[in-house]
């Protein structure tokens, strides 16, 4: 009796772990690089809570943007809030699932080790420009399009064009790799380079943020576990994440 009764409760302890194993979700979810560090930190604590597995595709914007609409797969995208509302807007993602998750300013990123230059004021600012041999940032992504609009608003447009290397890659990797003098990008993504150093965040009267939305695709498969990754987002383990990776919550 006591055999049979051990039987049922094995059987009855592998059929629970099977349930649970098919109940668990894969998630593809595509997120602006400003974004990555975050995400590799919490995305583990995600998985661990909820047994669900997290791939992930990091990129610009405005590059995964595209992708979605050229028909890639994901079941969460984590973009602009202006790129997320615009597939919300063509029934790409959920609009009802949209949440703002963070944003973040723009910083200057130098070599580890170079002279600093002096960055306290907008007139600093220019002539720290001016004076750098080379200044590099990602065309594709949101801080480019407004640092062009920025240049032409100082009236430096026409003299940085000389120096002015407009980068595939990330800003805080070229200063980093000493690909270029002054890197300018959102803060998040000069932190992870050991070799790059954050001088600071623009002059307050010309900084511009960046605030990103995480929304679930309205094609995902795994709806439930979706919306979980995004809630999860926004609780206060998280947040404290958001903040060390240099940005800001909501």
């Amino acid at each position: 009796m006591k055999f049979h009764r051990a039987i049922a409760a094995i059987g009855g302890l592998g059929l629970s772990l099977l349930a649970a194993h098919a109940q668990a979700a894969e998630l593809k979810v595509l997120s602006s690089t400003a974004v990555k560090t975050v995400l590799e930190e919490i995305g583990p604590q995600f998985e661990k809570a909820t047994a669900n597995k997290l791939v992930f595709s990091f990129a610009p914007a405005a590059v995964l943007k595209t992708q979605i609409e050229q028909g890639a797969a994901f079941d969460v995208a984590i973009l602009t809030v202006s790129l997320t509302d615009g597939l919300a807007g063509e029934g790409k993602i959920d609009a009802a699932t949209r949440t703002t998750i963070a944003h973040a300013g723009i910083g200057i990123a130098i070599h580890k080790g170079a002279p600093k230059p002096d960055i306290s004021t907008t007139e600093a600012f220019k002539r720290a420009l001016l004076n750098a041999k080379s200044v590099g940032f990602t065309a594709a992504g949101a801080s480019g399009v407004y640092l062009k609009t920025l240049f032409d608003k100082l009236g430096i447009a026409d003299e940085l064009k000389p120096k002015l290397k407009l980068l595939q890659g990330g800003a805080g990797e070229a200063a980093a790799n000493g690909e270029v003098e002054i890197g300018l990008t959102q803060i998040s993504e000069i932190l992870p380079y050991a070799d790059a150093e954050l001088v600071g965040p623009l002059p307050p009267d010309i900084q511009s943020y960046t605030y990103f939305s995480a929304g679930e695709a309205a094609a995902s498969k795994e709806a439930d576990a979706a919306k979980a990754l995004i809630k999860f987002l926004t609780a206060p383990a998280a947040v404290s994440v958001i903040k060390a990776k240099g940005m800001q919550p909501g």
